[in-house]
Parts: structure tokens; sequence; C-alpha cells
């Protein structure tokens, strides 16, 4: 028969444990502790870096800290990776990526500095935007149509610019679906790119909406046509490739937030959930409607499986296409 003494002992463990068990992490409870960090690989105004500068101001209002953007472009988004990475896996530092830094260059790279689905931890979707072909205000090029026409009668001699990776895969599979050749030129970011195409120092480049609706108005551009099933409501009188000549061409581009792998697990899903409410607040919607772009809503579960699939399609991109790996 067990003693007092036991019994005792035994119901204080019990007690203890209990405790424990309904007691969150001392972390969870504490966090952020401090102001959060959004690393983005592009530069300023960008689509990844209006959509981190947006989702800073809505965190900064749950989160009760304060939330900074800083811009890391260049390298591919090594750079910005690279200084997630080697941050404290605390849950202060996220990682606001896009299509070419969470899967495009997985199938574009013969060998990554960083695994984008064993390193980082998602978070949540943040939006996605479908891809326009524009030109300079001063090209002879006047829709699509032309602009293919020529390239067809002058193999290799037309260039296009992209400021990532993704936008050089969506220029590859342009080639491959229009059946022309033209010839990659690179650039860091959807800025510098569109300088360069209003400068005509390229023929045309890619750019996500939210990055060049605002220049085409001023006239600094010219959209031909967007890469998507239907047009976009900020922009209607831009039409879509198939209605420029051009079907079953389409490409988006998609933004979302990460964080390091070995941050814990309450941290980690604090933000989560902070950055899901974020997606699905009817302002969000506004805010992405008025750029012609559209949120992107699921946790970090939805997250993961998008990617992977988006891996995989890019991979099949690059076979096709038959672009040599990195």
């Amino acid at each position: 028969m067990p003693t007092r003494r036991s019994l005792a002992g035994t119901l204080a463990a019990s007690l203890l444990a209990l405790g424990a068990a309904s007691t969150p992490p001392v972390l969870a409870q504490d966090f952020p502790s401090r102001p959060i960090k959004f690393v983005v690989p592009f530069g300023p105004g960008s689509g990844t870096d209006t959509s981190a500068r947006y989702f800073a101001r809505k965190l900064q209002e749950l989160a009760g800290q304060a939330v900074v953007v800083e811009n890391r472009p260049g390298a591919n988004g090594f750079l910005a990776v690279k200084q997630v990475l080697s941050a404290p896996p605390d849950g202060h530092t996220v990682f606001i990526g896009s299509n070419s830094t969470l899967a495009v260059n997985a199938a574009l790279f013969r060998q990554l500095p960083y695994d984008p689905t064993v390193d980082l931890a998602p978070l949540t979707m943040m939006m996605r935007a479908p891809a326009m072909v524009v030109v300079g205000p001063d090209t002879p090029y006047r829709d699509l149509a032309g602009l293919l026409s020529h390239a067809r009668a002058h193999p290799g001699k037309v260039n296009f610019g992209a400021g990532s990776a993704g936008y050089q895969l969506m220029g590859e599979l342009l080639n491959d679906v229009a059946r022309v050749q033209t010839v990659h030129v690179p650039f860091k970011g959807a800025g510098e790119t569109a300088t360069a195409v209003a400068a005509g120092t390229v023929d045309y480049a890619f750019a996500e909406v939210t990055a060049v609706q605002e220049l085409a108005r001023g006239g600094r551009l010219r959209i031909l046509a967007v890469a998507a099933d239907r047009r976009v409501p900020s922009s209607p009188e831009v039409p879509t490739a198939a209605e420029a000549g051009l079907p079953g061409f389409e490409a988006y581009t998609w933004v979302g937030a990460m964080v390091a792998a070995r941050t814990p697990a309450a941290e980690t899903a604090k933000l989560a959930e902070w950055f899901t409410a974020i997606s699905r607040m009817d302002e969000t919607r506004a805010f992405y409607e008025r750029l012609g772009a559209s949120p992107m809503t699921g946790g970090p579960a939805q997250m993961r499986d998008f990617q992977k699939n988006e891996i995989a399609l890019w991979k099949r991109i690059v076979s096709q296409a038959k672009v040599p790996l990195q």
C-alpha cells in the first residue's frame, strides 16, 4: 500500500506537470520583445517591397512593436536570405520572399547556398500579381504582336530585361510559347529594370503590375499585355496576352513570408497567425486591388504545398526551354 508521504509526492508531481502543460512557453509570452525586421531581396518600388511595407504597418498594429523593412537586393536574393539565416532565429527577422527566391532559384541554379524548403519555414502567402510585358515610350512596338513579329524576323537581336530569376524564366516561357529567340539582360530589381526599359537600354521587359502601372500612367512606359487569364481591373485598357495574339501565355509573381527554420515553433506560429489575419482583411484586399494584384490566404501548410508545386512547375519550364543551369 502506498504511504501518505508517497501519495503526497505523487500529487505534487502531478500538479506540477499539469501547471507546466497549461503554461505557454516563456518565449512566446514575451514575443516580440523588440522591433521586428522584414528583409526584402529587392529594392524599393518592387511588388515585394510594396507588400512588405503594407504588412509591416499592419503587423506593427497587431504585435505592438515597431516593424522595419530592410532592402537587400542583388545576387539573386542570396544576400537577403543569408542575412535572415545568419540572424538569431527568434522570430524577430522575417524574410519577405517572392516566387524568384522561394521557388524559381531552386529550378534555375545547379547549387544554391540555401534550400528554400529546408532552411526556411513558411508563415503565409501574401499576394499574387500578373506579370506585364512593357516597352519604352519611344519604342516602335505598338502592341505585343508587333514586338513578336520583329523578334521572329531578327532572332537573337531583341533583348528583354528581368529584375530577377523569376522574370528571366517568364521571358524564356514567352520565347517557348511564341517560338521566338530573344536575349535575357539581368537587372537588380523592378526599379532598375523599368529605368532601363524607359531609357531604351533593352527592348522590352517583364515586370509585375504593381511596379509599372504608375509609370505607364505617367508616360514613362507602355504596357503591351498582361500575362493573365483576365484583364486587370486597375488597368482595364491593357489586353491579356491571349487577346494580344499569344494564347497560353500566363505568368504570375507572388510574395510570401518565411522565417529561419530554426525559429521556435511558438514564435513561428504567432507570426503565421498575424500574417494570415492580415492577408484576410478587407482592407488588404482593397489595397491589392488598387494595385492590380490580389491577396493570397492560407497558413504555413498551404504555403509549403504551393511552394513545392511552384518549384516543380519552374523545373519543367527550365527543362522545356532548355535554360542552362547557373
